[in-house]
């Protein structure tokens, strides 16, 4: 491959991997279907290619499809409850964040919601919402017909629905009540826990079996504190706490001696924390532990 070709890739890889990312909700899934179209793009001759992004969205989308399969039927086995794994979003990896939308599409919430697709959904629908194309373009990516992605799509937009309607507090409130929780985190202030916390909370926990987690979903507050309480000692144990930009929102970053132990997400409502999505399991600390790390020097 030609260094100019190389360096054309490497123009559409960002975009690439935040495709990628946000069909397949994991990091190092991702970077191996981008490197297989690398691999792809490589081989081909260049005459054939008259559009490189679309002919690169085509095949990472079709790389990504067969991997959704072979990654649900591992889920069927998965230890606990699953959840995407977190991206640190500050540097640009899963592309800009200046509008509501564009963290959406990037955020825990929905991706764990977009599991509840077909596959065939998800690209719609992510091609769609994500990446604004059309039908007849998505069409084009999928081999199907404009009519099929169109029904696709409503049904897409169907399932992830939610019966309450959502709503995005701004980003300074989102900020703010993520830092007030970790404070009162960093000093043991349960009180001041319980007051930040939604009377139904939820708090998931994924350790995948590698770690010690909760392997059912918590729900209540009273239920949530108890289990806070119980892990206190570990943030008076050399835990260190911070907040940081996480799939396009703020959320909760543990770690000891450099090293990324956690990174908690918070779905917001009515000015409390709805939701805590926790991820624990190291194997899906690996792309932010890397990221955490290149962050470290400027902190």
């Amino acid at each position: 491959m030609t260094s100019g070709t190389a360096e054309e890739f490497t123009a559409h890889r960002p975009r690439m991997f935040g495709l990628a990312y946000r069909l397949l909700g994991s990091a190092e899934e991702a970077e191996d279907a981008v490197q297989d179209a690398y691999l792809r793009w490589s081989r081909t001759d260049r005459v054939v290619i008259d559009h490189p992004g679309a002919w690169l969205a085509r095949v990472v989308t079709n790389l990504c499809l067969n991997r959704i399969t072979s990654a649900r039927v591992r889920r069927e086995q998965y230890v606990g409850p699953w959840l995407p794994e977190p991206v640190f979003t500050q540097d640009g990896s899963l592309g800009p964040m200046e509008l509501a939308e564009q963290r959406d599409s990037v955020s825990t919430a929905l991706l764990v919601l977009l599991e509840r697709l077909t596959p065939a959904e998800r690209a719609v629908y992510v091609l769609r919402e994500a990446f604004g194309y059309g039908h007849r373009d998505i069409a084009g990516v999928l081999d199907l017909s404009e009519a099929n992605c169109r029904q696709l799509y409503r049904r897409a937009i169907q399932r992830v629905a939610r019966p309450e309607a959502r709503f995005t507090p701004a980003a300074e409130q989102q900020r703010e009540l993520v830092e007030s929780f970790v404070t009162a985190a960093r000093e043991g202030d349960l009180a001041g826990l319980e007051k930040l916390l939604a009377e139904d909370v939820t708090w998931w926990s994924d350790g995948g079996g590698k770690v010690t987690a909760a392997r059912r979903p918590l729900v209540g507050r009273q239920m949530v504190m108890r289990f806070l309480v119980g892990g206190a000692q570990r943030f008076e144990g050399g835990l260190d706490l911070a907040v940081a930009e996480v799939n396009g929102a703020p959320a909760l970053v543990a770690h000891a001696a450099e090293q990324l132990i956690a990174v908690a997400s918070f779905e917001l409502r009515e000015g409390v924390i709805a939701q805590v999505r926790v991820v624990v399991n190291p194997d899906k600390l690996i792309f932010a532990g890397r990221q955490f790390a290149a962050m470290a020097p400027a902190a």
